[in-house]
């Protein structure tokens, strides 16, 4: 396969802006490469992504993360749809950390979040796959000496019209002089044709991960590698002043202890040992000021109550006649952790040529950039070498690095290859959160029981103002993402206004998945119930009633009520609850059938989901991943909160950081609409619906308005 060494990037690949994504040039073909001491096989590398041998298998780089999302699989059925390769010859690697060559062209940089890998690779990747078959087709012509209209590929074969045909990997050794077309020259398959995209194929990595030879970050085993844990600050922004490791290094298989920038590296022959140092470990530390989580609501509830920076302006709120009843109501939504399944984890192994780090990574640019930076060393000095992810949603996609940072630097103070491993409590603990924000929303029902004004201000953290995406997603000092789902209604309201106030806190805070949209649509859709019992109408008609201009919204809606029997009845003690967002370039409507317990916990018996989200790769990817955000929502809804005091974070472990278990998990009737519009995200766009179908649900049992996440014990006392 082929290295990235091996290739001249200029000769690649060019870019362009992020709007336009990436204009491909193709480099010329490699030449046939010896393996083996006796043997000699060939290969050809058409471009960056693909790599065919003698035997007909066909590699592919994928440039994208594998996270549980199939983002593997997708990313092949692109290729080897245009390619017309054979699925039973293809395997898949993790393209190497190179921002020329595989960048996301939603992002600029190697990235994978979002929900864009799909759709930002969607024109690309096919591109991609159909130069190859193009070279392909030319080689097999020289062969035969015949026009390129008689020929067509099939399966892994150029075929002629005669019958005869060639095997790709016998063309292996045919591409001298091939040269590949302009990427606007290239013609892309008609959707009639398509075998591979728009189909449930079996996801390529599936089998590793079931018998055990899939390598996770938690798995990197490398000679001569240490372990080390980290005692990092007891509260955020808090420094070292001081540390004694007499006792640590007392502790059996304790090599080294060292300060880092994010703490003391206690580094030993294992993971226990490491752990044992750390219990023992006396450091003195500068704590700083200490958040509290009842003084931060205070402060975030002040701000809230004076005007913030403009996002969305439409009439004016302030100048509404005509209302007949307006509602003022206040939504509070605390600090969540990730959780992935998989805590955090790096390996770096740092010589004077170079460093290598093995980790699971949403962002390979920043891995590098960073320790680039940290080593004094070029960026191709770094090799990133991506492991499959345990989970991720956002946490594993920090701009400073500083999971990886930490390898680095230990592995530099101790001149040996070192793992980092975090606990379960130190992955809690540890930060980089969704932010906490605070939420007023006031809006007005006019004379004719139609809504006439919206005004919602939000309080948060941002996380990308200082960020290397800054200017990316802040416009006239306003936080696009703080505000996502909220400055973009999609509900036809004359007067409308969103303002923000940016949260400075010590707390250092991360996209989570479906970012702002998680508690922005929240408000939205709660909130927008408040005003359709205040109009005496039904919560589904009264938003119907306002999408005449947003006809893929309408349709999930409509899709949703009528497969969810919306307006049947249903048993005695059960409600409805709806509820409609558009995020990510995609659509989502829910219906969530509620109880609730003799003890006042809700019971979600059933959710139907609708999504539009354009084309189609793989249904059954598409489905998987509205069934897990549903759990993930309805785990944010029932359980999720961190909170501090004298500045340290109080929840440790699952057993108070609880999670959706499966007695708890309801089934999800998800429909897929067909449509022909944009292609938009599918990792993201089922979470933010959830917990506000749930919600409104549960008022139609208790008439009590839940505005603070998450649920209370009992919802009946909300």
């Amino acid at each position: 396969m082929a290295k990235s060494n091996d290739l001249n990037r200029r000769e690649f690949i060019k870019t362009g802006s992020l709007a336009s994504a990436f204009i491909l040039s193709f480099q010329l073909p490699l030449p046939a490469i010896a393996r083996g001491k006796t043997n000699v096989a060939a290969r050809f590398a058409p471009n960056a992504f693909i790599s065919i041998s003698e035997d007909n298998s066909v590699k592919i780089l994928c440039n994208h993360s594998e996270m549980g999302q199939g983002t593997y699989t997708a990313m092949t059925q692109l290729i080897a749809e245009e390619m017309d390769a054979d699925w039973s010859k293809i395997t898949v690697e993790p393209a190497p950390a190179d921002a020329t060559l595989y960048s996301c062209p939603a992002f600029g940089m190697q990235l994978t979040g979002g929900s864009a890998s799909s759709y930002g690779e969607w024109d690309r990747l096919r591109k991609v796959g159909a130069s190859a078959r193009d070279m392909l087709l030319q080689a097999a012509t020289k062969v035969w000496g015949v026009e390129i209209v008689s020929c067509r590929t099939d399966n892994g074969y150029v075929v002629h019209s005669s019958g005869k045909k060639l095997a790709y990997g016998e063309l292996v050794t045919k591409m001298q002089g091939i040269q590949p077309k302009n990427d606007s020259e290239l013609v892309l398959k008609d959707p009639k044709d398509f075998k591979y995209i728009g189909k449930s194929v079996k996801r390529v990595e599936a089998l590793e991960k079931v018998n055990g030879s899939g390598k996770f970050g938690m798995d990197v085993s490398i000679p001569g590698m240490l372990v080390a844990v980290v005692e990092r600050p007891p509260v955020f922004g808090s420094k070292v002043k001081s540390f004694n490791a007499d006792k640590s290094k007392s502790v059996p298989g304790v090599k080294h202890v060292v300060q880092i920038d994010r703490g003391i590296a206690v580094v030993a022959t294992g993971y226990w040992a490491a752990r044992k140092g750390r219990e023992v470990l006396e450091v003195d530390w500068d704590l700083g000021p200490l958040l509290n989580t009842q003084k931060q609501r205070e402060q975030y509830l002040a701000m809230s109550k004076t005007p913030g920076l403009v996002a969305t302006k439409e009439g004016d709120v302030s100048k509404v006649h005509g209302a007949a009843k307006t509602i003022a109501v206040l939504y509070e939504f605390p600090y969540l952790n990730h959780a992935q399944m998989e805590p955090l984890n790096a390996t770096a192994d740092v010589r004077k040529d170079g460093c290598d780090i093995y980790i699971g990574t949403q962002a390979q640019t920043f891995e590098q950039m960073t320790a680039a930076q940290i080593l004094g060393m070029k960026p191709e000095q770094i090799k990133v070498h991506t492991q499959l992810l345990g989970g991720a949603f956002g946490r594993r996609s920090v701009f400073d690095g500083h999971i990886a940072a930490e390898a680095v630097q230990t592995s530099r103070a101790v001149g040996a290859p070192v793992k980092v491993m975090w606990s379960r409590e130190d992955d809690l603990k540890g930060g980089y959160y969704r932010t906490v924000s605070l939420h007023q929303i006031k809006g007005s029902i006019g004379a004719a029981n139609n809504p006439v004004s919206w005004h919602h201000r939000v309080v948060c953290q941002s996380f990308m103002i200082g960020s290397p995406m800054e200017k990316m997603a802040v416009k006239n000092g306003v936080d696009s993402v703080s505000v996502e789902g909220a400055s973009e209604l999609h509900y036809d309201i004359p007067n409308i206004q969103v303002e923000w106030h940016q949260g400075k806190d010590l707390v250092p805070t991360l996209w989570m998945r479906s970012v702002g949209h998680s508690y922005n649509a929240y408000v939205k859709e709660c909130f927008m119930d408040e005003l359709a019992f205040a109009a005496g109408k039904d919560p589904y008609l009264f938003r119907k009633a306002m999408m005449k201009k947003e006809p893929r919204l309408l349709g999930v809606l409509d899709a949703v009520a009528k497969k969810s029997g919306w307006g049947k009845p249903l048993p005695a003690g059960h409600a409805r609850g709806i509820a409609v967002h558009a995020s990510f370039e995609s659509f989502t409507a829910q219906v969530a059938e509620v109880s609730i317990s003799p003890d006042g916990k809700p019971k979600v018996h059933k959710v139907w989901l609708a999504i539009d989200c354009g084309p189609v790769i793989n249904p059954d990817k598409v489905r998987a991943q509205m069934e897990g955000s549903v759990i993930f929502g309805l785990t944010s809804a029932l359980y999720g909160k961190l909170t501090f005091k004298d500045g340290r974070v109080q929840q440790n472990n699952f057993y108070d950081y609880k999670m959706v278990r499966m007695d708890d998990a309801p089934p999800v009737d998800v429909t897929i609409i067909e449509s022909p519009e944009k292609m938009g995200g599918v990792g993201e766009p089922g979470v933010p619906c959830t917990a506000p179908a749930v919600a409104n649900a549960l008022f139609t049992l208790t008439k009590k308005r839940i505005r603070k996440l998450p649920f209370p014990a009992d919802v009946r006392k909300a």
